[in-house]
């Protein structure tokens, strides 16, 4: 008689607010700002969800939601005949007028939805990362090892451990410590020029997350956070696993693109992703056929490249999404969104223009993200003159000039 497969449900964390990415958190939250052209940012992970067979997805949403439920409304619908769903669950104040306190509040505040569920265990993953995964190999090891959580980590560079959550395990995978950004950790026995570092990926034994997380709301010194309090009270229990991301095997990855993970939560990390995209061999390969990323479709044409004003269009390294139209300009190692205009004579070089943007005849565009509806005027220069770009929009440390969705280009000096 075969035994009965694993109940597992996953819980979305999509309420984050994505303050270092303003402008582009302005009018919508982290999980629903655009990626590579047509996606959105919790595209991948939901994707990730559903090619590694976990089709019933609760996705917790808070801040600025109205962008990302239309996107998930229209775009994540499954055969109901499974009973599969990708349902969202806004912050509902079940314990007092308050919106959550922290990641663990907002599981604690949505504890309801695993009692009607009934689930074994639980996928608790954020939804605003760059990778491929398959989470089912990650489930396999939590069931093997009997963990009350199993943690995703990444190997990552020592010198960058202050910037993570690093975990320090045994001789096996069970975790030994959790260090919030340490400037002394300790290094991989088999790599000393790595450490891991946490994905904020996790997966849960469902009553065991019940169990921490009452006692994490019983706590007083407690932020009421997943990676900060309830891993390292999982960790002094003793029920804490880790999961190396590098034993993962997504089908259809290539040597380039395996073990990519990125955390997009700063500008200069978004447009960087974005850069690795436009790589003739990419460092992210969204053309991977066996492990395909889902998003929504509109019935916009093909893109299409002309000559106008007696201007060739020459195109370098750049991704065009439906309803493109290049006219006789420049585009260079750029990320371009649907119904995107880019005049004759104008260049456009590593820039990530979002959806219906318009660059006028002569323009130039350098280093930018441009967000929806913006219209660069006629001969305009957007990073061309740093000081003039910092008077007129917010720059990055790195230089990336940011413009906000619908905002005017003044080109007055």
């Amino acid at each position: 008689m075969t035994s009965r497969a694993p109940h597992v449900i996953a819980m979305v964390m999509a309420g984050g607010m994505g303050q270092r990415l303003m402008p582009l958190t302005r009018d919508r939250s982290k999980p629903a700002v655009p990626f590579g052209g047509q996606y959105r940012l919790i595209d991948l992970v939901l994707s990730n969800l559903a090619n590694g067979g976990c089709r019933k997805i609760l996705v917790l949403t808070q801040y600025k939601s109205d962008s990302l439920n239309r996107h998930l409304s229209l775009t994540w619908r499954m055969s109901t005949l499974l009973g599969n769903y990708v349902s969202t669950v806004p912050a509902q104040m079940r314990v007092g007028e308050r919106w959550y306190l922290g990641s663990a509040d907002a599981l604690y505040q949505s504890l309801n939805t695993l009692h009607d569920e009934r689930p074994d265990h639980v996928y608790v993953f954020g939804a605003d990362h760059v990778y491929r995964m398959d989470p089912s190999q990650m489930l396999a090891q939590h069931l093997e090892t009997g963990a009350g959580v199993t943690v995703a980590a990444i190997r990552s560079p020592i010198e960058q451990a202050s910037q993570f959550g690093v975990i320090e395990k045994g001789s096996d995978s069970r975790i030994r410590a959790f260090l919030e950004k340490p400037t002394d950790p300790e290094p991989l026995a088999d790599d000393p020029s790595v450490v891991l570092a946490s994905m904020g990926n996790y997966i849960f034994d469902a009553k065991y997350l019940e169990e921490i997380l009452r006692e994490d709301q019983e706590a007083e010194d407690t932020k009421h956070d997943v990676g900060g309090n309830l891993i390292p009270m999982a960790v002094d229990m003793g029920r804490a696993h880790v999961y190396d991301f590098a034993d993962n095997h997504v089908p259809g990855s290539l040597d380039r693109d395996r073990g990519y993970w990125r955390d997009v939560g700063t500008l200069d990390a978004y447009f960087e992703a974005h850069m690795d995209l436009t790589q003739p061999e990419p460092i992210f390969n969204l053309y991977n056929h066996r492990w395909p990323l889902y998003t929504y479709h509109r019935t916009s044409p093909p893109a299409k490249v002309v000559a106008d004003m007696g201007h060739a269009a020459n195109l370098v390294n750049s991704i065009f999404s439906d309803g493109v139209i290049v006219s006789g300009a420049t585009v260079s190692e750029s990320i371009l969104s649907p119904n995107v205009r880019v005049a004759a004579n104008a260049t456009v070089e590593r820039s990530i223009l979002l959806d219906e943007v318009k660059i006028g005849p002569g323009a130039v565009v350098r280093n930018a993200i441009i967000d929806k509806n913006v219209v660069v005027p006629n001969d305009a220069e957007i990073g061309v003159d740093a000081d003039r770009d910092r008077e007129r929009f917010l720059v990055s440390e790195a230089g990336v000039v940011a413009i906000g969705k619908d905002d005017p280009v003044n080109e007055a000096a």
